[in-house]
């Protein structure tokens, strides 16, 4: 690989293979997993090795003739936590392993190093009309926010200490082609018709980011002098309720969206009662985001609508079944 290569953390996950594709045109770019074995395969150009976020594994080798890296990798929020210590566990792989391999990469003379935290440092709601912006005290409620929160701290300190430069983008939901976990689930309760009590979910305020604006603000992000030892929140132009988005999800299926009204209190109350406390919130709650910072200080905009995101889905799903 000649000087000047970007390494792609979580290559073949749903946003590394992304920022894969969106890059290998124009660079030449590492990618790393896991296991390079039951790896889905990747695009011809990109160089894929393994490598494991720890506190003391050797990036040495994964990391010669790279001049940035984008780190996607992490060990993620888990809807069903199985560790009996989680947050020690978001902390030896989040914190330790992306410490050491930004430690690693400052040494190499890796010059920017993007990191994709999570909107979840930020906190888990929004009150209307009051988003969250970058530069305010971070308020994270859970072991994968506080394990994110924590690597943000580390690489700033070695920014400050290396010269690497470092910046930090915190995304809310991301959807797109490849998207799984609940909002696939969603889609697909839209396709088949069956009717959702959430009808009267209509006054909070979601932020979500398609794979494809997140991409895009990723690569932005890469050349753009202003972006360095920066923090940015990405998000789509628009907010919507629950409510609204379920209906422009069912628009993009080409089914209509079969909601019927239940009051938020009595949504929250069941969800309460079946210790789906944390669901009812996604779904009833606000969480919105300011990105104003990015477009003041890197003339950046969303290029994909929401419709236009949900279509993209649509037709990833149309294809693969």
């Amino acid at each position: 690989m000649s000087n000047g290569g970007i390494l792609v953390t979580g290559a073949t996950g749903f946003v590394g293979n992304a920022v894969c594709a969106a890059l290998v045109a124009k660079h030449s770019v590492r990618g790393v997993a896991r296991q390079l074995d039951a790896s889905p395969p990747l695009l011809e150009h990109v160089e894929l090795v393994s490598g494991e976020l720890s506190a003391d594994f050797d990036w040495s080798g994964a990391l010669v003739g790279i001049r940035m890296v984008v780190h996607c990798a992490a060990r993620v929020h888990v809807m069903n936590e199985v560790s009996s210590d989680p947050l020690a566990e978001f902390r030896r792989v989040n914190v330790a392993g992306t410490v050491q391999l930004a430690r690693q990469a400052a040494a190499a003379g890796v010059k920017r190093f993007i990191f994709l935290s999570s909107i979840k440092v930020n906190g888990e709601q929004t009150q209307i009309g009051s988003p969250f912006s970058a530069d305010q005290m971070p308020n994270p409620a859970d072991s994968y926010g506080v394990s994110k929160m924590e690597a943000e701290e580390g690489l700033r300190t070695l920014a400050r200490e290396t010269g690497m430069e470092v910046v930090i983008i915190r995304p809310p939901l991301v959807y797109g082609p490849g998207v799984k976990a609940n909002f696939l689930a969603m889609m697909r309760v839209l396709y088949r018709g069956f009717p959702l009590p959430l009808g009267s979910v209509t006054q909070n305020k979601r932020s979500l980011v398609a794979l494809d604006n997140l991409v895009d603000f990723v690569v932005t992000c890469l050349a753009h002098p202003a972006a360095a030892n920066q923090t940015f929140l990405v998000s789509d132009a628009e907010s919507l309720s629950t409510s609204a988005l379920l209906n422009r999800m069912a628009k993009a299926l080409g089914r209509p969206a079969r909601l019927f009204p239940v009051p938020v209190s009595w949504l929250k109350l069941g969800a309460r009662l079946i210790g789906k406390r944390d669901m009812a919130q996604r779904l009833c709650d606000s969480l919105e985001i300011d990105i104003r910072k990015n477009q003041e200080l890197l003339g950046w905009a969303p290029r994909v609508d929401v419709d236009e995101g949900l279509r993209r889905v649509v037709d990833c799903m149309n294809t693969h079944g």
